[in-house]
């Protein structure tokens, strides 16, 4: 693994992926960051990792996954001898508005990585290609049972499709190529760097900014949550231990009502940075008594899964993965961190989407 090609890796788990890599005492390689840079890529988020290893160990690379050129031209110059795939359009609310986007990234994007791999890499020796879904692709669950590594694909979102489909792709790949793959489907991920149009840091942000807190529904869907770290670190031993053509569940073994999460978060805040010192908020009228008093409920959204949940039983008894985080002390580093980093708060506030109003 000297060679690797993270892509989308200026986004939220593919930033954090990268910082998790290279302070790796084990790993001794280069990694290549191909982003397009959309509106989720912030360069801003691995500012220092440039600084420390620039030129070294680790190189941006702007382009478009769907640019067979461009990225087979980055392969050769780089000699990638593993892909980590990131890089996706994945907003659900995003693709409900722009379907095609999502069609076009996630699935003719995966497509093109793949006939790259299959065609540089000829020998099929010490080259992996991994791949990053979402539980999303399972569908909905009642109140009781958790996904597995065998439970049946049954998106309904048009970004969900979109993931499918590009697991299929990757697995056919697989059978019909020998390609050597392997993929993780991961529950709903928080911590640092995160764009505020998820639910965790767009709760974060606009209560910090005393904005509404929208809850859709009654607040009662639920999610499993996984610390991007502990994401990263099966990713890592999956890269390291996982079998060829296998697919591995990631999750974080905490289901929590989107209500809870709210809840959490503003007692946190109000643990933190009390609404009492918050100068955007304090001299409001009305008055405020405290973050909670932001909460309000909106309408569901269409085609709203009602509960997630991942069983990851296989890679923590074949692989030995372990969680470093609970949801209490990583919602806890996570609201810190974005309490402490004001340059990229800022910086976020600053682009397209807030200019707009659409976050």
């Amino acid at each position: 693994m000297s060679n690797i090609l993270v892509t989308g890796g200026a986004g939220f788990i593919g930033t954090n992926f990268i910082r998790f890599l290279l302070e790796q005492p084990d790993f001794t390689g280069k990694i290549v960051n191909f982003d397009k840079l959309t509106y989720a890529g912030n360069l801003l988020n691995l500012d220092d990792m440039e600084q420390k290893f620039g030129g070294r160990r680790y190189f941006f690379e702007q382009g478009d996954i769907c640019d067979h050129e461009r990225v087979k031209e980055v392969f050769n110059r780089h000699k990638v001898s593993v892909v980590v795939h990131f890089a996706a359009e994945s907003h659900v609310d995003r693709s409900i508005l722009r379907p095609k986007d999502f069609v076009v990234t996630n699935i003719n994007g995966t497509f093109n990585l793949l006939e790259v791999a299959r065609q540089l890499w000829t020998s099929g020796k010490d080259v992996r290609f991994h791949h990053i879904s979402t539980d999303e692709v399972y569908g909905s669950l009642g109140d009781s049972g958790s996904f597995s590594e065998t439970t049946s694909y049954d998106p309904r979102s048009p970004y969900s499709a979109s993931k499918a489909a590009s697991d299929h792709l990757v697995r056919a790949y697989f059978h019909t190529y020998g390609l050597p793959v392997t993929i993780s489907n991961c529950s709903n991920n928080y911590g640092p760097c995160h764009f505020p149009e998820k639910l965790i840091p767009l709760m974060i942000l606009h209560a910090m900014e005393g904005k509404s807190l929208p809850v859709y529904g009654d607040g009662k869907n639920v999610r499993d949550w996984l610390h991007v770290e502990d994401h990263c670190s099966a990713i890592w031993l999956i890269l390291g231990k996982g079998k060829v053509g296998e697919t591995y569940n990631i999750g974080g073994e905490c289901e929590k009502q989107n209500i809870e999460v709210v809840t959490k978060i503003c007692d946190i805040l109000e643990d933190l940075y009390p609404l009492k010192d918050n100068p955007a908020i304090r001299n409001r009228q009305p008055a405020f008594r405290n973050y909670h008093d932001l909460m309000t409920f909106v309408g569901d959204r269409p085609g709203h899964d009602r509960r997630y949940a991942i069983n990851c039983d296989k890679i923590k008894k074949e692989l030995g993965w372990k969680r470093k985080y609970d949801f209490e002390s990583g919602l806890r580093q996570t609201v810190s961190w974005y309490l402490g980093n004001n340059a990229w708060v800022n910086a976020i506030k600053r682009s397209r989407l807030f200019a707009n109003g659409e976050i």
